[in-house]
């Protein structure tokens, strides 16, 4: 039975089919769908007799038909928003304009949740009433329980559900939706990205490249805020931590602006390594030292270590080898007010621990008194290959050890793809420092970089014996 209009006529099918048939029912309203999308006002709804037998699949494979684009995009590679744009079949209430903002609190659970689509609608053959969406995966059969009708009684509505062409543009959907109606059927959807301030950047697959264009594009289209997307084009050059990347969409301005935990933060994002998922390490590492402590920033980058530490008066040492970083570091410290508390240096890890670390320890350590409490901190946040820098510290200074508590603790970063992540770091670092480290570190996994892959920090103060060397009776 076909019907024009608002009027909510059922075509009543044969029971439904068990979970292994290839036709749900909300496949088949869909279809039928189309046809009425094609004939202005022509409405169909279907009937079918047992929904609850099917398992809770169907209701996400409903979700995914309702919510997607049209099948023709499939294969785009140049975006075109027109061609996401299509109708379906949904229900609705007839209900007078005063009394919407009740039938909406009360039937908040049945009415159609979706971001960028308006829930109430204005009823083209009456001014004085409005057309409340309803969830269609809430009303498959498009009427209401009992608890429904008689929500409505109480509020003089008709409990009639009718039916409304509601048309779907490119802005209705999300970017996950896009692109898995984009790219080939059963290939890896990539929607996530790392957001560093306008730019997002993104690490794409092979099979994505072909899109790589229209990936940018639908980013930018559905992140408010960003305006340039970016992929990596090769792995982080282990010399200078940047690397290579193509701009796929927006504009090419690559210098921008971050904040994190609190502070302020300007970058060359082309030339620079800047990784917001370490937002909360650098926390915690900084949440250690106490005002009036010393930090030793061996790869200190632009400054995510040192700018907070020297915020929280502690006396900061920073270095990095790339200039551009270190051109950064400076700008990062005067734009934070700190470039009189941080001396920064643009040296060779290796040279910078025998240098300015080495004479500033050899200067400060044996000045220590019992009951002092200024500590000693060196980070080494290079994962590809700090933990080789960990030699250096061998015999590092000459004399009589300080205080057990004066002992400089090291934060020592590395990757690890081993089974035991914790276990292979801690023999990685004590084979480059030549002694046991078995109760004297803790070990903190920091992130999963990749799949079996982890990024972990190693903690421990130098031991004595490995620090000093004894001066010859």
């Amino acid at each position: 039975l076909w019907r024009f209009g608002y009027s909510a006529r059922l075509l009543k099918t044969n029971h439904f089919r068990t979970a292994a048939s290839n036709t749900s029912f909300p496949a088949v309203w869909m279809v039928l769908a189309q046809y009425s999308g094609r004939i202005p006002g022509l409405s169909v709804v279907v009937k079918k007799k047992s929904f609850s037998t099917m398992p809770e699949t169907v209701e996400d494979k409903a979700n995914l038909e309702l919510y997607s684009p049209h099948p023709e995009v499939r294969g785009m590679t140049l975006l075109n928003r027109e061609a996401f744009k299509r109708t379906v079949v949904v229900p609705v209430l007839k209900v007078k304009k005063e009394i919407v903002n009740s039938l909406l609190k009360s039937l908040k659970h049945m009415v159609l949740q979706r971001p960028g689509l308006k829930r109430v609608v204005e009823d083209p053959e009456d001014e004085d009433s409005r057309l409340v969406i309803l969830d269609p995966h809430k009303i498959p059969e498009f009427s209401l329980g009992e608890s429904e009708q008689e929500v409505l009684k109480q509020l003089n509505v008709c409990p009639e559900v009718s039916k409304y062409n509601l048309e779907l543009t490119y802005e209705n959907f999300k970017s996950e939706e896009i692109l898995r109606a984009v790219l080939p059927e059963g290939q890896e959807v990539t929607s996530g990205f790392s957001r560093v301030g306008h730019i997002a950047h993104l690490n794409l697959r092979d099979h994505q490249l072909p899109y790589r264009h229209l990936i940018g594009q639908v980013i930018i289209d559905k992140n408010p805020g960003v305006t340039c997307v970016v992929n990596k084009t090769n792995i982080i050059d282990s010399t200078y931590r940047n690397f290579q990347m193509e701009v796929l969409a927006g504009e090419s301005k690559l210098v921008t602006k971050v904040k994190e935990n609190n502070i302020a933060y300007e970058l060359d994002f082309s030339k620079v390594y800047w990784n917001p998922r370490l937002s909360t390490e650098h926390g915690r590492i900084v949440e250690l030292l106490k005002p009036g402590d010393v930090l030793f920033d061996v790869f200190a980058g632009i400054g995510p270590f040192a700018i907070p530490a020297a915020k929280k008066k502690c006396h900061v040492f920073a270095n990095d080898l790339n200039p551009e970083s270190y051109n950064w570091l400076l700008h990062n410290c005067r734009l934070n007010k700190v470039d009189n508390k941080i001396k920064a240096f643009n040296m060779d890890g290796r040279d910078f621990l025998l240098g300015p670390v080495r004479e500033e320890l050899s200067k400060e350590l044996p000045l220590l008194q019992e009951e002092q409490k200024t500590s000693f901190h060196i980070v080494m946040n290079l994962p590809a290959l700090a933990i080789e820098f960990l030699g250096v510290f061998r015999h590092l200074l000459v004399g009589e050890p300080c205080s057990a508590a004066g002992l400089p603790t090291v934060h020592c970063y590395g990757f690890s793809k081993h089974d035991n992540p914790t276990k292979d770091i801690q023999e990685r670092a004590e084979a480059s420092l030549g002694t046991s480290l078995a109760g004297r570190c803790s070990t903190y996994l920091v992130r999963n970089v990749a799949p079996n892959k982890e990024m972990l920090c190693i903690s421990f103060q130098i031991p004595a014996d490995v620090l000093y060397k004894r001066p010859c009776p």
